[in-house]
Parts: C-alpha cells; structure tokens; sequence
C-alpha cells in the first residue's frame, strides 16, 4: 500500500481527495501547511507528495526545494494558477507534474499511478514488458515508458506525465495524424473537458522543451484544423 501525503490549506480538498485516495487503496496523510509536511517528513517520507503550491508558512515551492535536498519523492503540484513561469520553475526544482485546481480527483488517481509506476520501475521492482511499456526509438528519440524517461539526441529531457502520454501517442505511429480528440483521450480521464487550446498549449510547451536541447527540433508537425503527427528524423 503506497503512502501519499497531501498538503493543502483548502479542509474540503483535503477531506474529497483523501476519501478518494483511500477507497483506491492507498494510505494518505494529510497536512494544513508547508512546514508542517516538513516536520513529519524529516522523520517517514511517504511514497509521494501532492502539494499546493501557495500555502501559509511554506508555500509547496519552498517544500519542494527542502525536499529535492535529500529525496527524489515523486512531487505533484496542485495550483489554481495559470502563470506559465510558476510551472517552469517548479518543474526545473523537481516537480514531476502539475494538475490544475479545478481538478477530476480520477485525474489525479490516474497520474499518481503513472508516477508510481515510474519510481517502481526506477527501483527495479517491474513486471513482465508489454507493448505499451516496450521503448520506443524513433530517429532521435528515445522514450522508456517505464521509467518515464525521454532522450532527445542523447540529452534528457524531463517532460510532465500528460506531456509524456502526447509525445507517447505521436511517437508511436510516425506520419500518423492524431487529432486533438485523439491526444485529449491519450492525456485526460473521459469526464474531463478540455477543449483544444488545452492539447495546444501541451504541444506548444512540449516543443519548447524539446527545443531546449535542439533549437532545430521539428519533428512534431501541425496540421491545421487537423491535429498533429510526429515525423521520424
């Protein structure tokens, strides 16, 4: 039974969000503030920590930072924000992925299992491959859906979970077209809306840190009115 701890200063996201945890078997702590998750964690770290980021006494970026000193726990942000810098800063100090409040808490169940799985394969303790846990290669791309690692020309590059699930779905089928239907089946539950700005806006940031490593990459193509195909390089 994995361990999360959820910390939060919102009671009634505490409250719906452990209950849901529990009923899918996981064991959940929950803390009101930043400070207090440290002081518990410095004694028994959970399995994986779900963290708003603004909170009184230690906001979750601050958490993260003290966290990422001594654990690589796998961290999700939960944030009402739309600010774009706040994503990439927590992203660069090791947080694994972001859900944005408001959420689907089966969302959220769904990306927690993926980052478990992760860890589980990063420590080894991994069953039988089956095809949508195989490595994909396609040019230059290397992606280990099991250990959600993701290589451009030999450099890493560390994507979200939903960011992941995109490139996966593209990568597979090179010169396949994926509509924006398509991609929000791959990346949100089905009673999650998200209309087509959303798949937009994970590609666009998809690209740019792929470009980060490769100011030539182009290998995901727009079609407009379409969607988006991946060209093998």
């Amino acid at each position: 039974m994995s361990k999360i701890a959820l910390v939060d200063d919102d009671r009634n996201i505490l409250t719906s969000v452990s209950m849901t945890l529990e009923a899918e078997g996981f064991e959940v702590e929950t803390y009101n503030d930043g400070q207090q998750a440290f002081d518990a964690f410095s004694k028994n770290l959970p399995d994986m920590a779900v963290l708003d980021i603004k909170m009184p006494r230690m906001d979750g970026m601050d958490l993260l930072q003290r966290l990422r000193q001594k654990s690589s726990m796998p961290v999700i942000f939960l944030t009402s924000k739309d600010d774009e810098i706040d994503e990439v800063l927590g992203l660069r100090m090791g947080a694994d992925d972001y859900v944005k409040k408001p959420f689907s808490q089966r969302l959220l169940v769904e990306r927690i299992r993926a980052l478990l799985r992760r860890q589980d394969a990063i420590a080894g303790d991994v069953g039988p491959e089956v095809e949508e846990t195989k490595v994909i290669e396609r040019g230059e791309l290397r992606m280990d859906p099991l250990r959600h690692a993701v290589a451009w020309k030999g450099k890493d590059v560390t994507l979200t979970v939903t960011e992941f699930l995109l490139l996966q779905a593209l990568a597979q089928r090179p010169g396949f077209v994926k509509s924006r239907d398509q991609l929000m089946d791959v990346a949100y539950d089905d009673q999650v809306y998200v209309d087509d700005r959303t798949i937009d806006s994970h590609i666009k940031r998809l690209r740019k840190k792929l470009r980060m490593v490769d100011n030539e990459f182009s290998a995901i193509e727009t079609l407009y009115g379409i969607g988006y195909r991946y060209n093998e390089e």
